[in-house]
């Protein structure tokens, strides 16, 4: 039996076997097995999903002194980002790094039909850029972030008024009234929301699942500052998946570390104090 060898596959095949690989594959190593992987490993069709989250970015890594001795996240997305020619729809930046004002603006200018974005961390310097970002990608339909920004009320607000297709979203950090409210009022295609282990009160959830009403999943695992007791679960009844197990109320409150020991504390001062508490166990 007459069997063909890999080089000699049709390009558009080799294209979708190397689409499924990860990025450190087809960067550092296909292209350096023959001229038709070559150029099948640099076809925009192939780029469509960046995922960034599975590789090491530490410059000492094996992944990193395969690339270049001058290696940086910056620099390698911007190759790759080169390479895909704009054809890319999915981009996943990794945990371990804050995209920067130059990374973001970048990205939106090099992927115009991107419709999913995860990202861990928006750094308060670069919320500005972030929101023009946003502003420019029309197509979004999914965003997800490890952690929740400052300007989440302005964010949810330029997806609104931007990304008329957008319908799923993903936080973690403090649900405030005021997030509440601005995801409610800016989001009314939003069909599925996982805020699992937030930290968010009864009125949050309430005004969510009131005021959302395309919602067809609502994830509300482990959550901090309510209970999904009868009321709560009658007014979720109509989602088809409401998922809220694990959630619990806290029950006490830790010692405070008070200059003056005699000073009262304020309700305001142990919000502040729960929302630290809070930031740092996700880090």
């Amino acid at each position: 039996m007459d069997q063909g060898r890999w080089e000699e596959m049709q390009m558009d095949c080799l294209v979708n076997i190397f689409s499924r690989l990860g990025l450190d594959d087809l960067t550092a190593a296909v292209p350096f097995v023959c001229r038709s992987w070559y150029q099948a490993s640099g076809d925009p069709l192939g780029l469509r999903t960046l995922d960034f989250r599975h590789l090491d970015f530490n410059p000492s890594s094996p992944f990193a002194e395969r690339i270049s001795p001058q290696f940086s996240f910056s620099g390698f997305l911007k190759l790759v980002l080169a390479r895909a020619r704009g054809a890319s729809f999915d981009l996943s930046f990794p945990s371990s790094v804050s995209p920067s004002n130059e990374d973001l603006y970048l990205a939106s200018d090099e992927c115009p039909r991107l419709k999913n974005l995860s990202l861990s961390r928006i750094k308060s310097e670069d919320e500005t850029q972030f929101l023009q970002s946003i502003a420019k990608w029309k197509d979004l339909e999914v965003l997800e972030m490890d952690s929740k920004p400052s300007i989440l009320p302005e964010l949810v607000q330029q997806i609104g008024l931007n990304c008329s297709k957008f319908h799923g979203l993903k936080l973690r950090g403090s649900i405030n009234k005021e997030d509440a409210a601005a995801i409610v009022g800016n989001l009314p295609n939003l069909r599925w929301l996982d805020l699992s282990t937030c930290r968010l009160r009864r009125e949050e959830v309430i005004a969510i699942v009131e005021g959302c009403r395309q919602l067809k999943r609502l994830n509300l695992r482990d959550c901090v500052g309510f209970e999904a007791d009868e009321e709560v679960r009658r007014r979720g009844s109509w989602i088809k998946v409401f998922e809220h197990e694990g959630s619990m109320i806290e029950d006490e409150c830790e010692d405070f570390d008070l200059e003056d020991d005699d000073r009262e504390v304020s309700l305001e001062e142990m919000l502040m104090y729960y929302d630290d508490c809070y930031a740092m166990w996700l880090y």
